[in-house]
């Protein structure tokens, strides 16, 4: 039987793994950072009211350019971010992962690195060997925060055509200050060849952040791009909608590599619809706030090191004991409970999730704490 590593594949892609979280059938999943509130139910009829105006006309292709969802995407920004942006300054894609992606194809490509700082998302080196873009991974201080004199260097050095600075930080949850990523920025541009270095903040769970947006850093900054999702804030990881805000000269660059009608015209009538419910679906964010921070405290309170916390799920731990993070991520999936095993040593990340389902959370980790002291 054939197998991967017979076939012809890049060399690059030889020994990676896909990307991916266990799904598995338990009581309580916490591993994925979804948002645990479903959609309300006048939204769910406004999306079907949408969608059947929509199949009407999927005999034709759909708005190539979304032009109307890009406006409301730039209104949307303005008005919680403090930053006005217009639509040419948008551009939206299957999720934020394909707009990271068509960024890698614009600016990075054989020949070209890309630079992030780790531990992050890891999806940030796959998708830049995925396009043959070479990967660099930067450093973080042990609290995980960006030590900015240590970025420095490390743009000197590599001289990368592309950085990530993903904040709030996916699996740790910290968040970036902006004098930060201008740095980083700066830096980036030093180092560049010829136009400069594209720098993109990925800003994924910016809505659950105790900082304000980074987006009014883009001003007289045309390298500067700020990454967005519908899957955190507006609880649609079924939609697939990422859009990011940047020069409209960054958006015309990504439009010569995006694929033909990439956006359906389901995909924009639900998007549309979601977007007329803002102010509901930002209500359950604010909850999960709430939740966040009190997993923050009952973690600490129940012995756990706890990484403090800009997104919606807490990197906790220190678990350097026999068997490490992994054990105590299996002891708790015993306990019917499922959380991320992301691969940082010693340490764990749960999705704040609703407040019934974070109690079972917090008694699964007592519970192990305390079978753990035996």
């Amino acid at each position: 039987m054939t197998v991967l590593e017979d076939l012809p594949i890049r060399d690059e892609l030889r020994g990676q793994s896909p990307y991916g979280a266990p799904q598995l059938d338990v009581p309580v999943r916490l591993n994925t950072n979804e948002n645990p509130y479903p959609l309300p139910e006048e939204l769910v009829a406004r999306i079907a009211e949408r969608v059947a105006e929509a199949a009407r006309g999927l005999n034709r292709y759909p708005d190539r350019d979304a032009v109307e969802l890009r406006t409301r995407l730039a209104a949307y920004l303005t008005r919680t971010c403090g930053y006005a942006v217009n639509a040419d300054g948008v551009w939206a894609a299957n999720g934020s992962n394909e707009v990271l992606q068509q960024l890698l194809q614009a600016f990075g490509g054989p020949g070209r690195t890309a630079l992030g700082f780790d531990p992050s998302y890891s999806m940030h080196a796959l998708i830049a060997r995925g396009t043959g873009t070479d990967w660099v991974s930067g450093s973080r201080r042990e609290d995980f925060t960006v030590d900015v004199d240590a970025a420095r260097r490390e743009i000197a050095r590599h001289r990368p055509h592309v950085v990530f600075v993903c904040s709030p930080n996916n699996p740790t949850g910290t968040a970036v200050e902006a004098d930060t990523v201008v740095a980083v920025y700066d830096a980036a541009q030093r180092a560049a060849r010829g136009k400069g270095a594209l720098v993109v903040v990925d800003e994924a769970y910016g809505e659950f952040s105790h900082h304000p947006s980074l987006l009014p850093l883009l001003r007289d900054r045309p390298n500067l791009v700020l990454s967005r999702t519908m899957s955190k804030a507006f609880g649609a990881a079924g939609l697939r909608l990422g859009y990011l805000a940047a020069d409209p000269a960054v958006v015309d660059a990504v439009q010569l590599v995006r694929l033909p009608y990439h956006l359906s015209a389901v995909t924009q009538a639900t998007a549309l619809a979601a977007l007329e419910h803002t102010d509901t679906l930002l209500g359950y964010v604010e909850r999960l706030k709430s939740e966040r921070d009190r997993l923050v405290t009952e973690l600490r309170a129940a012995g756990c090191e706890v990484t403090a916390s800009d997104a919606n799920f807490v990197q906790f731990g220190r678990f350097d004991g026999e068997g490490g993070a992994h054990a105590v991520w299996q002891a708790l999936l015993e306990h019917g409970v499922l959380v991320r095993d992301n691969g940082v040593p010693g340490r764990l990340r749960v999705t704040a999730g609703t407040p019934e389902e974070n109690d079972a959370f917090l008694d699964a980790v007592r519970a192990v704490m305390k079978e753990n002291e035996r």
